[in-house]
């Protein structure tokens, strides 16, 4: 039994090297059974390794980590330090797919020091190679070289050909950064002449999709769309996805280049689609790594969304980029519920889907083909029958690479196409989904649009959906980095109310509104459902400036984390029945794990929940040791309003450290809520005053700051108020005096009341007579200083404030 095991073990080994994943697993799980059915733990630990390895090129990292993290443990008890360093070197490799360069370097460097200690050259040669990887992904390419050099001459002194070739191949990489492309062209079809050599169908799809490179960029467009073509047929044969999503991007791009964006909009949905697919798999990985695979693959959907775009694909464009938000916002908080538009992933419309069927078709063919013809080439003897085959084989072959270089202007492709047009676009897409989102808005009571923007690196795109007219976009000539320095120099003027923010506010309005301004007049505007993407989501939308008023003196402003994950139909509840509560204790000091959060004392939070209560004889206000968890907990979900004037830290890329504070240093944290913490199903409204997000203006994509809003309509809530950065104690009273004063008494929507309170600000020293004044006054605030957007625009609403 013990030699059933090995040789199980064996022929997974072959089919892992062959390509067949599946059946490679099945073997090595059986060995793995018999193995520790027979207590052959050094065997149990080396099979271990072995399915992660399969695990790494199907693409499921947490498994593959998984299983090495097992082998690791296993090989340190035993003593096996050989095995030990090859499991180093395996787990450095899921943290380079992953993007975490650092990880993957510390484990390549653990692994060559125990391998040089052991005389292990081969092993040597292989994490050599492996520390160029990382070199190069760093652009460190002189380095990278130097490592690569180094690997392939041990390779070479060994014999070892397989090795031979990746080398070649990362030499090749680099020489192409380096745009040294006859030096790069040789190095990949050398190593593609070993892979096919050798049988290595893997190697023969990246030595494949460097060819492809070289000839994409002296633009030869035919032939590296026939070359990726090949790569792809070898990488679905194997069941390799990442690198099958990869050609996909890749072969979306050249036709984008070739500008038929028909067919670039294809391939770009169906590597969105796959990476839908690794994403969700990606679930159990930590933070960090779920967010660095997210970065390495975000341009697709932007690219796809921008595509969309150019050919007013509108609707479509905005389902992509809830696809990216949701994944931000799941790596974030780590589980988000996705709506069912957002779960189709990137939908093919049906002349799409025609052709993706056609391409399907074709590259199945020449698997197939392929397949077939390797056996009968690697046969050391053929019968006629079989020669005669192999002929038809050939030439088959050079059909299907016909087929490859001509795909794009055959009959059939060109007829889809055609019904791509506008005329064809609005029968297959707008009249199914435009619909629905105009009845979400239509049932609003005030004039409502939904403006999306979406940013590149070298433009913004500004969507606009109204009730009744079809959704428009409008591009603005804009870099990332010019809105990245804008958003910076609004954040610094408004941290404090002694700085100009009228300027700054002005540049970032003449991007995102003026362009939409006569859109908006024209719709008869009045409320702005607004979804920010990246840096924006740290400015206040309401807090810009046309050069005569703030957006706040027009405009009530909504914001939604994503299209898709937000219903706006939803019923307001009758007669507000609120729960107060304030942290009353003096200054206090958090530690939460390596950091220490000094918060100071909340003079005015008192008054400002005695203020609101009184508004509501069915209000309760919590204050000194009342506002603790069980009691909020137990009380929440009785009420409609939850108020909690308190301190909270909403942490970029840690929602697990993020928290909500209570007196005697209790806390909330938003993965408490991410578990399920509390049911707020009968919740109209959670509002977190005396609150910020961030740390020291460190910014991130903003998913700390919607998240926050997400978690509480996933536990029920319609809406949640909370603030972008530190606001002041005693302005916040005075905002949320007028914002309940206006909701509960004017019976005004959230975001009417939001407005309400903002104008009572901005406008106090005009409106005397409202008691603003005197309140500002008595708490030692100077009521001039009011109208800065520092005291009425931190706070905003997320969710459904209608």
């Amino acid at each position: 039994r013990a030699g059933e095991a090995n040789t199980l073990g064996n022929i997974g080994i072959i089919y892992d090297l062959l390509g067949d994943y599946p059946q490679a697993l099945d073997y090595q799980e059986q060995s793995l059974a018999l193995k520790r059915e027979l207590g052959d733990r050094a065997g149990e630990a080396n099979t271990l390794g072995n399915i992660g390895i399969i695990y790494r090129l199907l693409g499921d990292y947490p498994q593959a980590l998984d299983y090495y993290d097992q082998s690791l443990a296993l090989k340190r008890e035993l003593g096996n330090r050989a095995g030990e360093a090859i499991t180093l070197g395996n787990i450095g490799i899921i943290y380079e797919k992953l993007g975490d360069y650092t990880q993957a370097l510390d484990y390549y460097d653990q692994s060559l020091a125990l391998k040089r200690e052991l005389g292990n050259r081969a092993g040597e040669a292989i994490t050599l190679g492996n520390i160029g990887n990382i070199y190069q992904l760093l652009g460190d390419y002189p380095q990278a070289l130097d490592y690569y050099d180094q690997s392939l001459a041990l390779k070479r002194e060994l014999g070892n050909r397989a090795g031979e070739a990746i080398t070649l191949l990362n030499i090749a990489s680099v020489n192409y950064f380096l745009d040294q492309n006859d030096q790069a062209l040789s190095g990949y079809q050398q190593s593609l002449s070993i892979k096919q050599e050798i049988g290595d169908y893997t190697g023969q799809a990246l030595a494949l999709w460097g060819i492809s490179l070289i000839y994409e960029r002296s633009q030869d467009y035919t032939k590296a769309i026939s070359t990726y073509q090949q790569a792809l047929a070898i990488s679905r044969a194997v069941g390799a996805q990442p690198t099958e999503a990869a050609l996909l991007n890749r072969l979306g791009f050249v036709f984008g280049q070739q500008e038929q964006s028909e067919l670039a909009i294809i391939f770009y949905k169906e590597a969105v689609n796959i990476y839908e697919e690794i994403r969700a798999g990606n679930r159990s990985l930590e933070q960090s790594l779920q967010d660095s695979y997210t970065s390495n693959i975000e341009f697709t959907y932007r690219q796809l969304a921008d595509l969309l775009l150019q050919q007013e694909r509108i609707l479509e464009a905005q389902r992509v980029m809830d696809l990216l938000k949701v994944q931000e916002l799941d790596n974030y908080l780590r589980g988000v519920r996705s709506s069912a538009n957002s779960r189709a992933g990137a939908e093919l419309v049906p002349p799409e889907t025609i052709i993706a069927t056609a391409h399907a078709t074709l590259i199945d063919r020449a698997i197939t083909n392929g397949k077939r013809l390797n056996e009968l080439e690697t046969k050391p003897t053929l019968t006629d029958a079989e020669l005669d085959e192999l002929v038809g084989l050939q030439a088959e072959q050079q059909q299907i690479l016909q087929a490859f270089n001509t795909f794009q202007d055959s009959s059939p492709i060109k007829a889809q196409i055609e019904k791509l047009s506008p005329e064809e676009r609005d029968r297959n897409v707008k009249l199914s989904e435009l619909p629905a989102l105009q009845d979400n808005l239509g049932q609003i009571p005030q004039g409502a649009v939904l403006l999306y923007p979406l940013i590149l690196n070298n433009k913004l795109e500004l969507i606009v959906t109204s009730p009744y007219a079809p959704p428009i976009n409008r591009t603005v000539d804009v870099s990332l980095d010019q809105l990245i320095d804008a958003v910076d120099a609004f954040r610094y003027a408004l941290d404090d109310p002694t700085r100009d923010a009228v300027t700054p506010a002005q540049q970032l309005y003449e991007w995102l509104i003026a362009p939409i301004e006569n859109d908006l007049q024209a719709a008869g505007v009045n409320t702005l459902i607004y979804a920010p993407d990246r840096i924006l989501r740290y400015i206040p939308l309401a807090a810009l400036h046309d050069g005569e008023n703030w957006l706040a003196e027009r405009y009530r402003i909504n914001h939604i984390t994503a299209a898709s994950l937000t219903d706006l139909n939803t019923p307001n509840r009758n007669d507000p029945k609120i729960l107060a509560g304030a942290l009353t204790d003096e200054a206090v000091t958090i530690n939460v794990g390596d950091n220490a959060y000094n918060f100071p004392s909340l003079d005015h939070v008192d008054d400002e929940v005695n203020a609101i209560a009184a508004l509501s004889p069915t209000a309760t206000s919590l204050l000194d040791s009342d506002f603790n968890r069980a009691l909020i907990e137990r009380e929440a979900n009785r009420h409609n309003i939850l108020h909690l004037a308190t301190h909270a830290k909403f942490l970029v890329g840690q929602p697990e450290d993020s928290f909500i504070l209570f007196n005697n240093k209790e806390r909330w944290t938003l993965g408490e809520f991410n578990q399920g913490l509390l049911n707020l199903t009968r919740v109209d409204l959670v509002v977190l005053s005396a609150c910020e997000t961030g740390v020291d203006n460190t910014f991130g994509n903003g998913e700390e700051i919607l998240g926050f809003g997400h978690l509480m309509q996933t536990a029920g809530a319609r809406a949640s108020m909370a603030s972008l950065w530190a606001v002041d104690d005693g302005g916040t009273q005075l905002l949320m005096g007028e914002f309940y004063e206006a909701l509960i008494k004017g019976n005004l929507s959230k975001t009417a009341a939001l407005q309400q309170a903002q104008l009572s600000l901005i406008n106090i020293n005009e409106n005397r007579d409202r008691g603003g004044l005197e309140l500002a006054e008595s708490i030692g605030l100077d009521p001039t200083d009011l109208s800065h957007p520092y005291y009425w625009a931190p706070f905003i609403l997320i969710g459904n404030g209608l």
